[in-house]
């Protein structure tokens, strides 16, 4: 469906697909980069677009012109060590990675360019998203192969391979056994976070997310303290897992999110009289992770970011490192995976492959990714794809950084309108494809629809947690002086000050209570799917995700269109090898992780549809070099 279609009905958003761009061997790629179907494998030449054919071909006779020195040599630097494998990035995607070659008998090293580990899966709420795992399965989810792959391929259309699809399906539930045994790592099931389509064929309305379960921090030692900090850290006294929040949220109004509440500070109190440092979410994700490679013995070697891949006789055989402020090189007689993140802070990349307005403050990816490996691999021959494409999300830009809205926009009593001060999507839709939609409706209109705003009024703001804004606290004067948030005692006075037509916002306000009194949206069907529901409040009937807007003073929050990180990168088939444009194999390459093209292709499965496929590659990779 096209999002300027009409109204966000339940299934994903979906640009039109267009094909993976030709490598350069320039240190910044030469045109925007189109999504489109990736090869398994050796496959005939994709044909470019007009349209890249065009952006791209001055381009190809400078690339043409540098191509030798653009290539890194083993002889530049100094020699920093040989191992089997060696792995750039340490999120969740390359430590997998490394684990797993350890396990395989391999001498494996990880070079960070951060002076902490974990990336930004270590920042995250760290749902994992793999159908047919062990943990859902012995928590009586109803999964089958057959329903996965039937959803998948639902979900994701033609903007990933069938064969790594495919893949992703077969090997995800192999590595959650694998990192359980050889780590401290446990899961918890994330009963009741629907899929994001449960709607389309084999989607699961109670969901496939899984989650860490609580871990020691202690377990790390020394290392605990070079741990990459959570975007939003757990509230003090507490131990609280992603799944706890859609409760927390409603404590004030809710038996039950009262009750968990209470429960979240209990561990928090029983950990404190162990003596336990608890880590939840992707705090207990990156350092279960990296207790698992301190237990194999995997050194990780931060403060040392990539500066280029190795290439000799036209295979990868090593990377070209600043170590403790030396560029040197290190070997790797068996291969090299890229893990190292997206581009999310690349101003320049993202001025090139994306839709203006865009900006890396808007991100909540770990500050670090640049695009450095995906930029080596197209050195390298690398094609790449999906570049203009993210895990998008609407955001608040909060002073110091931004606040990634999930339960805020979905909860009764708000809503969203554009400049003209009109709804355009359902609120409650992923919030992947509700950015799509704002993108798409402005893309015909600049300023139309970026940014948005949030409306709530005080109802909304006595009843719900806003970010970590307890309920009747008031919001500090640095959201309005940011100009992130707004504030009037009547509806126009608030349309004057975020700049839309007065009587145009009354008749949306007015058409809107109108609809949440009767408990349905016709307009843009918000409460028709079980996604919908997860992040509202059941006391509101007969629509848990609809209430009027009619309590002043009202507020009004900027929207913009955030992200978790970027999603285009280097082109990989089924066994996470790097492919050059024609569909070839680079010897001696591979990727997983936001450094790749997700298997996702534009849309969005389920909560942690990045984590998971991240792992899961990173897993296939080593094994794939280790079976060699």
């Amino acid at each position: 469906m096209s999002a300027n279609a009409g109204p966000v009905r339940p299934g994903p958003v979906r640009p039109d697909p267009v094909r993976p761009v030709p490598a350069s061997p320039g240190p910044v790629p030469a045109g925007p980069v189109p999504a489109g179907p990736v090869p398994a494998g050796p496959a005939s030449p994709a044909l470019p677009s007009r349209r890249t054919v065009l952006a791209g071909a001055g381009a190809g006779v400078v690339a043409a012109a540098v191509l030798p020195s653009a290539v890194a040599r083993a002889a530049d630097g100094v020699p920093l060590g040989e191992y089997d494998v060696v792995v750039v990035g340490s999120g969740a995607a390359g430590m997998t990675a490394a684990l797993t070659a350890a396990k395989r008998g391999l001498s494996v090293v990880v070079v960070e360019k951060a002076p902490t580990f974990g990336g930004s899966a270590a920042r995250s709420g760290a749902g994992i998203w793999l159908p047919n795992n062990s943990v859902i399965l012995a928590a009586g989810v109803p999964d089958t192969p057959q329903k996965a792959a039937a959803y998948l391929a639902a979900v994701v259309g033609d903007g990933s391979s069938a064969a790594r699809q495919a893949a992703f399906l077969a090997h995800g539930p192999r590595m959650l056994d694998f990192v359980m045994a050889n780590s401290p790592l446990r899961f918890r099931y994330m009963d009741g976070y629907s899929d994001y389509y449960p709607n389309l064929p084999g989607g699961l309305p109670n969901g496939r997310s899984i989650e860490p379960d609580q871990i020691d921090g202690h377990l790390l030692g020394d290392e605990l303290a070079r741990l990459n900090p959570a975007y939003m850290p757990v509230p003090a006294g507490m131990v609280v897992f992603s799944q706890d929040y859609k409760w927390l949220n409603l404590a004030a109004v809710n038996a039950k999110g009262l009750a968990v509440s209470t429960e979240c500070l209990a561990r928090g109190t029983k950990a404190a009289l162990c003596g336990q440092k608890p880590l939840t979410m992707g705090q207990a994700l990156a350092a279960g992770l990296r207790a698992g490679l301190m237990q194999a013995g995997v050194p990780v070697w931060l403060n040392s970011p990539l500066v280029d891949l190795v290439q000799e006789a036209g295979a990868v055989t090593g990377v070209v490192v600043e170590k403790e402020g030396v560029r040197g090189v290190v070997r790797a007689r068996k291969g090299v995976v890229v893990g190292s993140g997206g581009f999310e802070h690349n101003a320049q990349m993202r001025a090139q492959y994306q839709q203006q307005p865009i900006g890396t403050q808007w991100s909540v990816g770990a500050k670090e990714n640049t695009g450095d490996g995906i930029r080596a691999g197209q050195r390298a021959g690398a094609a790449l794809a999906l570049m203009e494409d993210a895990w998008w999300g609407p955001s608040i830009p909060l002073p110091g950084e931004p606040y990634f809205c999930l339960a805020e926009r979905t909860l009764p009593g708000g809503l969203i309108v554009n400049g003209a001060g009109a709804r355009f999507v359902n609120e409650a839709a992923p919030y992947s494809d509700v950015v799509h939609v704002m993108y798409e409706k402005d893309r015909g209109s600049a300023g139309s629809h970026i940014p948005a705003w949030l409306i709530v009024d005080q109802n909304y703001r006595n009843k719900y947690l806003f970010k970590d804004i307890l309920p009747t606290i008031v919001f500090p004067d640095s959201w309005y002086q940011a100009g992130a948030a707004k504030k009037a005692w009547t509806w126009d006075a608030l349309a004057g000050q975020i700049g839309v037509p007065a009587g145009a916002l009354r008749a949306t306000l007015n058409r809107f209570n109108a609809q949440a009194w009767n408990g349905t949206d016709p307009d843009f069907h918000r409460g028709d799917t079980a996604y919908d529901h997860y992040y509202t409040d059941p006391g509101v009937q007969p629509n848990s995700c609809l209430a009027p807007i009619w309590a002043p003073p009202f507020y009004a929050f900027k929207i913009v269109p955030g992200d978790l990180g970027t999603k285009g990168g280097i082109v990989t088939d089924a066994r996470a090898r790097a492919l050059r444009p024609d569909g070839s194999v680079i010897r001696g390459l591979w990727a997983a992780g936001n450094a790749s093209a997700a298997v996702m292709g534009h849309s969005y499965a389920g909560a942690g549809s990045t984590i998971g496929p991240a792992m899961t590659f990173g897993y296939v990779a080593a094994n794939d070099i280790a079976d060699a």
